[in-house]
């Protein structure tokens, strides 16, 4: 294979690291120390990899916590341009600035489509395993070579702005990936079996429709108190998808899985833990109420869950 996964993971790291330099470097943030050290011990986890012993890359994880628990990743300077020029180049370059943004997605289909069996001297063009992810990888560096393009701004810069959109998400960065490992440690410790056992002992699942209102309601309720829609999979699918609608009722594990992650997404629409997508955003468009997005979100996500629940009744 010519491209693989890891070696965006390796430019990921590099970026971090980079970040963490010019935070140290900074002394406009009052905490400039400790939050080089954050961004350089997350680094070191994308670089390392699977090089990482558990252990150490847990005591990383824990450290980062503390850090950002304690308040030690804070804003700086970021060295942006004025009011004034960023309103002049958007004028200048209009809907041109779509391009950078639509060559991620592009780039991502046409390569984990057209481009997955490519092979050039026998070996594989794009690692097998993770094509998706390797093109999404293409797809972002074509695009910020691009945005540079268009701005005629430095890769510099692109890093700079970098650090200011990483930094205004702060801890929230790393939540997804803690939430989605707290998701297999609810695995590991039987919490499937326990949701399986309170189910069927309390609720009467003795027919399909109890059963799917139990499956898709309950992968919405936990990604909602875990944040993670991930983390809930494996608890609802072990405790209900798998005993009850697939052993009882015979439904389809890939009609069951589908749906039932896309009902925990809905879940994901309506709680501030999941900080990557509601808390964060909300902050970075400057609103005033930091649950706004979530409050928009709700009669969607319940429609959404609904209509989850009636697929998943007659398709399963």
């Amino acid at each position: 294979m010519i491209l693989v996964v890891d070696y965006f993971y390796m430019v990921l790291g590099a970026m971090l690291a980079l970040i963490g330099l010019m935070s140290w470097r900074d002394r406009s943030n009052p905490r400039r120390h400790s939050t080089a050290l954050f961004w350089w011990m997350y680094a070191l986890i994308y670089v390392a990899g699977e090089r990482l012993a558990p252990a150490v890359a847990g005591a990383l994880m824990v450290t980062m916590a503390l850090l950002a628990g304690f308040g030690g990743v804070r804003l700086g300077s970021y060295g942006q341009r004025s009011d004034a020029e960023r309103q002049a180049s958007a004028v200048k370059l209009g809907h041109k600035l779509l391009l950078p943004a639509l060559t991620i997605p592009l780039v991502t289909v046409l390569g984990s489509t057209l481009l997955k069996d490519v092979r050039i001297d026998g070996l594989f063009l794009l690692d097998q395993k993770n094509a998706t992810l390797v093109s999404l990888g293409c797809g972002s560096l074509l695009a910020v070579a691009a945005a540079c393009w268009l701005t005629r701004a430095t890769p510099l810069q692109a890093m700079r702005e970098s650090r200011r959109l990483v930094d205004a998400m702060g801890w929230a960065v790393v939540l997804p990936h803690m939430l989605a490992v707290l998701g297999l440690l609810f695995s590991e410790a039987g919490v499937g079996k326990a949701v399986a056992h309170v189910s069927t002992s309390y609720i009467a699942m003795d027919t399909r429709l109890v059963a799917v209102l139990v499956y898709c309601g309950g992968m919405a309720l936990f990604t909602i108190v875990m944040g993670n829609g991930f983390a809930a999979f494996p608890v609802m699918a072990g405790g209900v998808g798998i005993p009850v609608l697939v052993g009882v009722y015979h439904a389809n594990p890939a009609v069951m899985a589908a749906i039932g992650m896309f009902s925990a997404y809905c879940g994901t629409l309506m709680t501030p833990m999941a900080a990557y997508f509601n808390i964060v955003s909300a902050s970075l468009l400057d609103l005033k109420d930091k649950n706004a997005v979530i409050k928009a979100q709700i009669p969607t996500a319940l429609a959404l869950l609904a209509t989850n629940a009636a697929l998943l009744y007659f398709l399963m």
